[in-house]
């Protein structure tokens, strides 16, 4: 991190409860900042100084010198340490008076109670971290799928930062190719051809708009591909839910309309995490409560990524379909529902796959939620599609995983984009003044990794942090 930016209060020493104030075996407390070790040679005994090694000691209350609790202490000195400053972890015993006696002790010895996120963010102004890996931080701890989580895992190991740094690097030896054109202003095309020049910037413009397309991937990954459960009342649709959840959250009956409200649940599906939605039948109805939950059954579908179209007979499945494919232009699969009660021949599901073109591609997926047959086809049917034109995910291939990320490759991508069309066309710029583009587009990516120090940026960043962190 570069620059003068000083967060207020960075010279104080801070202490938080890292895990939950709650009933619980353990509560972990982070002491950081220039008095820790102090506090802990005035609290702790035994106080051991050396780094890195876990010992037992009893922690003391500085007023009346009687035992708070035993635990473990762990000493770092700076910089090696999470927040590159020096640093005590205590482990001590869990629940809700033990570890608020132990945070007074340490506010009354000089701490001050951390801000959220307020350990990370030293992190990052003292180089241990860039700021996209602080925001990984709070995506691992955010994560509701493994698919989030291990994105979370890769940006933290800063594979995506690598990316970005590259990318800068490609945008600096533009720019040093344009100061050839500036120091030999006597030569037509300086001693780098123009075309060079230019073939450049759109490779770093090509670089650009790969990294931009991951954004819909990083997205979905963050919230989980919505596939909306639709059909009419009592097709099996909450039985369904049930089924590919694992568990009972769904009230399943015979009678129509039980569902009045929809819903979700986050489950993985191969690599990819899915918000299952179950909803309310789709249907006319004059009851007001009702037509509110077919209202709600509506709009999923319409955000859907994927609708499960159940029915238990061709009839049931044609018109759920035509009910549906009127709401959305999402990949449809039809799926015929109690399979292990009757079931749709061969025969019927061809011609049900013909007269819906929507489905063509897609095809027909029996299944039973009793037994589980047919349930193993149709994850494989969702796969199919959440993988259409999208890479599988791995630490060669980073997705942006922010609004904010997404933002500032915009920014950058426009920035090299009027730089070509400045330096290509009829009226063609000095390389002084299309450079500026360039330098406008380098300071995008800057932001983005925390190379630049913006307030701003930095307080959206961390205002979602949570305390101990």
């Amino acid at each position: 991190m570069t620059g003068a930016f000083v967060l207020p209060g960075a010279s104080d020493t801070i202490v938080a409860q890292a895990t939950v104030g709650a009933r619980s075996a353990l509560a972990i407390i982070r002491l950081s900042g220039p008095a820790a070790h102090r506090i802990g040679a005035a609290l702790l005994t035994p106080w051991r100084s050396t780094p890195r090694v876990a010992y037992l000691s009893r922690l003391r209350d500085p007023l009346s010198g009687r035992e708070i609790d035993r635990g473990i202490v762990t000493v770092y000195a700076a910089p090696a340490s999470y927040t590159g400053e020096d640093m005590i972890e205590l482990s001590l015993h869990g629940g809700e008076v033990g570890p608020a006696l132990a945070m007074n002790a340490l506010l009354a010895s000089g701490a001050r109670s951390a801000l959220p996120g307020e350990l990370t963010r030293r992190a990052l102004l003292n180089g241990k971290l860039d700021l996209l890996q602080a925001e990984a931080i709070a995506d691992l701890i955010e994560a509701r799928s493994r698919a989030m989580y291990d994105v979370a895992l890769t940006q933290l190991a800063g594979h995506l930062s690598t990316r970005l740094s590259a990318l800068r690097n490609e945008i600096i030896e533009v720019e040093a190719l344009l100061a050839y054109d500036v120091d030999f202003p006597e030569e037509d095309d300086g001693p780098v051809a123009a075309s060079r020049i230019e073939q450049a910037a759109r490779a770093v413009l090509a670089s650009i708009n790969a990294l931009l397309a991951t954004a819909n991937t990083g997205e979905m990954i963050r919230r989980g591909a919505a596939v909306v459960i639709a059909g009419a009342p009592n097709a099996g649709k909450s039985s369904l839910f049930n089924a590919l959840v694992g568990t009972q959250r769904a009230i399943v009956t015979d009678i129509p309309g039980t569902t009045r409200d929809a819903l979700e649940a986050m489950i993985d599906i191969a690599q990819w995490p899915v918000r299952l939605v179950d909803t309310a039948g789709l249907r006319m109805s004059s009851d007001m409560v009702e037509r509110l939950g077919i209202e709600v059954a509506e709009q999923h579908v319409k955000d859907a990524a994927i609708v499960l179209v159940c029915g238990d007979d061709v009839d049931s499945l044609s018109m759920a379909i035509d009910a549906v494919r009127r709401l959305t232009t999402a990949p449809l699969i039809a799926v015929g529902t109690k399979r292990d009660a009757y079931g749709i021949s061969a025969v019927a599901s061809a011609a049900l796959v013909a007269l819906h073109g929507a489905t063509a591609k897609i095809g027909y997926v029996a299944v039973s939620a009793r037994t589980g047959d047919g349930l193993a086809a149709l994850a494989e049917r969702i796969v199919e599609i959440l993988e259409r034109d999208r890479e599988p995910l791995s630490s060669n291939n980073p997705v942006l995983t922010r609004e904010r990320h997404r933002v500032a490759l915009a920014g950058a991508r426009l920035e090299v984009a009027s730089f070509l069309e400045r330096w290509e066309g009829k009226n063609k710029l000095p390389a002084t003044v299309a450079a500026v583009h360039l330098h406008s587009a380098r300071g995008y990516l800057e932001e983005l990794v925390g190379v630049l120090d913006v307030e701003d940026v930095l307080e959206r960043v961390f205002s979602s942090f949570c305390v101990g962190k």
